[in-house]
């Protein structure tokens, strides 16, 4: 019994009725429920047929054909129906589907012997798959199905035919003639092992019995049927030499249990006789024979190695020969020839000329009809093919979803274009690496603007705020420590801070003229210098920034401001960015005008529009040829980019994605969209669209900031201990004059020490005061004098002693 539907009928009459036990090489492939209930002396001994359905899956998805077509003979009972959905489902878990399927009609049905009716059926003017899948048919049917393939020229390259176990395991009886329109057809047939003594004495026995055949090896039909015997035997032994066991359906659910036989270790599960690990093999059909083995196959693995490397590799023997007697992979798909060009569809009228220009005036035939960054993309990549690819190419006028519809319906190979990747186009064509990056750019015109306050933006108010309180700070450094000793820090009070603070401001602009006697001074001075060369620099360059960059803002801020104000929008018409703004922004219809293609600037300057909406692509090249006084915003919204569009399925499509990628990797692709996309250099080099320069906070001055002060207070610190070791020292010298430590109190120890730092802080009355011009006019920055305050040194407290590094030309003017 050859099919389900036949082991079915016997099992209904022999087994149910006369209890007579069925074996059975056909099982169905999706098992019904209750199988083993209604059929209780049915054995099933068939192949998995959803793991062979999972292998020939995995066969497609190797060489990435998406789609096949599948072929199978009607046997009246419509049995090809679960293994037709068990295949559907495994295809589509890989990525693939079936295309179209191609019912034969049975032998007994045919009326003309030249099976004319077959040729009608295998006419496929608009299938473009060349991958086909005989799932099941009788061995006159396939026969002939092969010979008119072949005659139409389905049989050749670019196409791949794949054979089920059960095609494969009748082909053994067929002559040379016969198998020779075959040659290149893969098939799948269920793994034994060959190479053990028990195969090799049945293989012997088998050959002998049928040496007038051509192929007279064993197949998996004769190694069942071989097992199925010797099962058979045991259990009638069993049965004459033990009269207890009479029940000859039970012996046989335990003998195919755990045995090992030619065709593998089975196991007996709910009726069926079943392979511990079903594994499958895959032939070659080369030279008339079936015995060219090429890898085989597992669920848990799959193919083992790489049946893509293994089957491509002929130096190791088991290198494919597909039809046609090529080793090259197949495309499966119908290749364009030089009599059947591929047919590329261009929009004739695009939003930018840059990406498709369409010259009508000239012929289709002629190649300066159609010029753009998107042709010259596509010339760049036919050019890198590993193939020749003959085209043609022709214009149209009307929106881009129609272009897609006409390349759906198979009107069309392709569109070549600036089509924007969307999930609806995606369920009708196959589209590519998107070559440009899209989303949704806002154009509005730019306003000036002055700033009378432009000078305080280079630092932010925390910046200055706590620059003012440095140098506060730094200024009382400077006099606590120069009042000692410094004569041009004396006077009133009023005058010494002021000085003070003169001396401190003046050196932002390194211009002070006063004497320093402290170390400590020059140690807290020279830390404020470098502070003022920082930040002076700093708030330069800053400036710098933003008066090159003139203030610029949009007279747009926003599109909320445009929807709260009602503003009017331009969009172009034929494009999706007309549906998106009104249902996905909420922009009210009456407020979105259509505006022509390539964006003319007058309809901003007669204030038809307040704003236009495009693509970042369609924004750039809007910018690059109106540099000034337009401006666009970031991309906040993303779109799926720019593509090619193919027919579903199409193995072009995935050769175009991989040369686009190679394009966008060896930077090809930057260059070609820099030449048509770009203005001329220094066209644009004052393009006024930068962001302005953001103002200086306190954090990026957090650190410079730490030190100075780190460094003034320890100067701090440092005199003030100098001044306690000379009060120290001084009550030393005056012996019991003072109370002891233990006898005085804190608070009157702290006011004698504070006295004795005020006395310290005098100074000669005749000291000049703030207002000495005579000395702001010294001619030098820096003068060193030698100071000191011990007894053995009474000159402290006399004029300094001008001990002076004097400049060269000082020295040179006195000789």
């Amino acid at each position: 019994m050859e099919t389900w539907q036949e082991a079915a009928q016997v099992a209904d009459h022999a087994g149910n009725q006369s209890k007579v036990p069925v074996i059975s090489f056909a099982a169905p492939t999706i098992t019904p429920p209750l199988m083993q209930r209604r059929w209780p002396h049915l054995i099933r001994m068939a192949t998995d047929a959803s793991a062979q359905m999972k292998c020939i899956a995995d066969l497609v998805s190797a060489y990435h054909w998406k789609r096949v077509v599948v072929i199978y003979e009607d046997d009246g009972y419509g049995g090809a129906v679960g293994t037709l959905a068990v295949l559907s489902e495994a295809l589509r878990d890989v990525g693939s589907k079936i295309e179209h399927r191609l019912i034969l009609p049975r032998v007994s049905s045919l009326s003309n012997p030249n099976w004319v009716e077959l040729e009608e059926l295998l006419k496929l003017p608009l299938i473009q798959s060349r991958v086909f899948i005989v799932l099941q048919s009788s061995l006159p049917t396939v026969t002939h199905l092969f010979r008119v393939a072949k005659k139409m020229e389905l049989v050749g390259r670019d196409s791949a035919w794949i054979i089920t176990e059960s095609i494969v395991s009748l082909l053994d009886s067929l002559d040379s003639s016969d198998m020779s329109t075959m040659a290149g057809t893969l098939g799948t047939t269920t793994y034994y092992a060959k190479n053990t003594n028990s195969y090799a004495k049945f293989q012997n026995e088998f050959q002998t019995k049928f040496s007038e055949e051509d192929n007279s090896k064993p197949g998996i039909y004769a190694l069942r049927a071989f097992d199925t015997m010797t099962i058979i035997t045991q259990a009638l032994r069993r049965m004459t030499s033990n009269s207890s066991t009479s029940n000859l359906q039970e012996l046989f659910n335990t003998l195919f249990n755990n045995y090992t036989g030619l065709s593998g270790k089975m196991y007996f599960k709910e009726g069926g006789v079943l392979l511990y690990s079903p594994k499958f093999r895959i032939i070659n059909i080369v030279d008339g024979k079936t015995d060219k083995e090429l890898i085989s196959w597992t669920p848990e693995v799959g193919f083992s190695p790489s049946l893509v490397n293994q089957g491509t590799n002929s130096s190791n023997g088991v290198g494919i020969i597909w039809p046609g007697n090529v080793t090259s992979a197949p495309k499966g798909w119908a290749m364009p020839t030089d009599e059947k060009k591929m047919r590329i569809l261009v929009p004739g009228i695009t939003s930018f000329y840059k990406f498709v220009k369409v010259d009508w005036s000239r012929q289709d035939s002629d190649e300066k009809k159609f010029d753009g960054f998107c042709i010259a993309l596509f010339k760049m990549i036919v050019s890198n093919l590993s193939y020749s690819l003959p085209y043609e190419i022709e214009a149209r006028n009307g929106s881009y979803d129609s272009l897609i519809n006409l390349v759906q319906d198979k009107t069309y190979d392709a569109v070549v274009g600036d089509i924007t990747v969307l999930s609806e186009r995606l369920e009708k064509v196959d589209f590519t690496q998107p070559y440009l990056e899209s989303g949704l750019s806002m154009i509005v015109p730019e306003n000036y603007e002055e700033s009378t306050w432009l000078f305080l933006k280079p630092f932010t108010w925390q910046m200055w705020v706590v620059t003012g309180g440095i140098l506060i700070y730094t200024t009382l450094i400077v006099w606590f420590l120069e009042r000692p000793s410094n004569p041009e820090f004396g006077g009133p009070f009023k005058d010494q801070i002021r000085t003070a603070t003169w001396f401190t401001f003046s050196s932002l602009f390194f211009a002070h003229r006063e004497k320093i006697y402290s170390n400590l001074t020059r140690v807290v001075v020279i830390e404020w210098l470098f502070v003022v060369l920082i930040l002076s620099s700093s708030y330069t360059a800053n400036l710098s920034s933003m008066l090159t960059i003139k203030g610029m803002n949009p007279n747009v801020t926003g599109i909320e401001m445009l929807k709260r104000t009602n503003a009017k929008i331009g969009s172009d018409a034929d494009s999706f960015i007309l549906n998106y703004l009104e249902v996905v922004l909420g922009f009210k219809n009456s407020n979105i005008i259509e505006v022509g293609p390539q964006y003319n600037v007058d309809d901003f300057k007669s204030k038809r529009i307040s704003a236009a909406f495009l693509e970042l692509p369609y924004a750039e090249v809007f910018i690059n040829q109106n540099c000034k006084g337009y401006t666009s915003t970031a991309r906040n919204y993303r779109f799926g980019g720019f593509s090619f569009a193919f027919q579903q399925g199409s193995p072009i499509a995935r050769d175009f994605t991989k040369a686009i990628l190679e394009l966008l990797e060896n930077g090809e692709l930057k260059k070609l969209q820099t030449h048509w996309l770009t203005t001329p250099e220094g066209e644009c080099s004052n393009n006024a669209t930068s962001n302005t320069p953001e103002s200086l906070s306190l954090k990026n001055f957090s650190g410079l900031f730490i030190i100075t002060s780190v460094t003034s207070t320890l100067c701090l610190l440092l005199s003030l201990v100098i001044l306690m070791r000379k009060c120290q020292q001084q009550e030393a010298d005056q012996g019991n004059a003072s109370p002891s430590p233990s006898d005085e109190s804190l608070w009157n120890r702290t006011v004698r020490i504070a006295g004795f730092i005020n006395q310290s802080l005098s100074i000669p009355k005749g000291a000049p005061s703030f207002a000495n011009v005579e000395e702001w006019s010294s001619p030098l920055r820096w003068d060193y004098t030698s100071t000191s305050n011990t007894p053995e040194h009474p000159q402290a407290f006399m004029e300094p002693a001008q001990i002076e590094f004097i400049p060269q030309e000082s020295i040179e003017l006195r000789q």
